[in-house]
């Protein structure tokens, strides 16, 4: 794989959207993640930065742009840095004055 790539089930892990490799992969393959609007159920799909990933959990639905592509998997501060929550920017879609 590509300098600029990594496998979306290891970026997952390295970002800790997931507490193991397998259970990042299994996420992937059971249609919970989305990659740039498409779903995808191939837990080796390359991803790069700027990309955008969609993870449906339990309880929300997490929208995050790539931001770097981890070497390891460190702590929580370390693994913020990977990605920008796009949930954050978009929070309000309509305003009051949207409601006549």
């Amino acid at each position: 794989m590509r300098e600029d790539r990594q496998r979306l089930d290891k970026w997952l892990w390295f970002a800790r959207f997931a507490k193991t490799r397998t259970l990042a992969a299994k996420l992937v393959t059971s249609g919970f993640v989305r990659l740039n609007g498409q779903r995808t159920d191939n837990a080796a799909k390359a991803v790069a930065i700027g990309d955008v990933v969609t993870v449906a959990l339990a309880r929300t639905t997490l929208v995050v742009r790539i931001e770097g592509l981890g070497e390891r998997r460190g702590p929580a501060t370390e693994a913020r840095q990977l990605y920008a929550d796009l949930n954050r920017d978009n929070a309000a879609l309509v305003s009051d004055r949207d409601n006549g």
